[in-house]
């Protein structure tokens, strides 16, 4: 099956380009916001590496109710809005119940549904029903290749603007794992495939501001691996300072080293390309 590109704002998703999705976790002040908006789009000019800037309203999994959520729908639209049209970037949140759809989708480009909630029918369709795309991330608890079904939820209500984001199958002994041929599989469904570099490094059950929640030593090898396979997307969640990150303070990565960390993955994604072109 041929794999269908997809338009975001002047993106083309699927294209010989790799793109990457990036920015702080939960939304957090605006000034830090605003800042990390700047320096990520300076990023994405010098790189030559389209942008869609992501962050979340709200993060409704948190395992505790003592850690930060967010600011909540209505404010965080806002901020995600004054970004958009500062910066001249795409933006994409998650979304966690229907209702959230319709007012995300006036504000966002792309609707992300979180890897837990991607069977939820009611969600997937509202989403869908928006017009907007969407960003269904690989469940953990299901095989690869039948994400086609969320995928047909979508396309029955008539969309077809859709990503496939691969993030680690298990969540067994607080640990994700990423099996390579989820990327050839997701494939073959017929979309644009993203991978998720820095959830996939996430040590689940324990808290985000413990160094021990995360083990970035990994994130090169992962993250050069899963453009190896040949994916058409890289979404990495960045922050000026991770360590004071109100969310997954143990795996987002140093903003300011986030240009070196992406060299490589164009060089890779490039000669993969030029040898798919052959």
């Amino acid at each position: 099956m041929a794999k269908k590109h997809v338009q975001i704002a002047d993106i083309d998703c699927g294209s010989d380009q790799l793109f990457l999705i990036c920015g702080p976790c939960v939304i957090e002040a605006e000034p830090l916001m605003m800042e990390t908006a700047e320096r990520l789009k300076g990023i994405s000019e010098d790189l030559d590496i389209p942008l869609i800037f992501k962050s979340s309203f709200s993060k409704d999994n948190r395992s505790s109710l003592d850690y930060y959520q967010g600011p909540g729908l209505e404010e965080g639209l806002r901020i995600l809005d004054k970004i958009k049209h500062a910066f001249d970037v795409p933006i994409l949140t998650d979304i966690h119940y229907p209702y959230q759809a319709a007012p995300a989708a006036e504000v966002a480009d792309v609707l992300q549904i979180p890897a837990y909630l991607c069977m939820q029918t009611e969600l997937v369709v509202a989403a869908a029903k928006t017009g907007a795309v969407v960003n269904l991330k690989h469940g953990q608890f299901i095989a690869p290749d039948n994400m086609d079904k969320p995928v047909k939820k979508i396309e029955v209500c008539g969309g077809d603007k859709i990503l496939l984001t691969e993030r680690g199958y298990t969540f067994g002994y607080n640990d994700l794992v990423v099996d390579p041929r989820s990327f050839m599989l997701l494939s073959k469904i017929g979309y644009p495939v993203v991978f998720d570099i820095t959830h996939t490094i996430r040590k689940y059950g324990i808290p985000s501001k413990d160094p021990q929640g995360g083990n970035r030593e990994f994130l090169s090898v992962l993250s050069r691996a899963g453009v190896a396979a040949g994916v058409d997307g890289v979404f990495i969640e960045a922050h000026p300072k991770p360590p004071e990150a109100l969310c997954d303070a143990a795996s987002q990565y140093y903003l300011d080293q986030l240009a070196e960390f992406v060299k490589p993955l164009l060089e890779i994604h490039h000669l993969v390309r030029m040898q798919d072109s052959q």
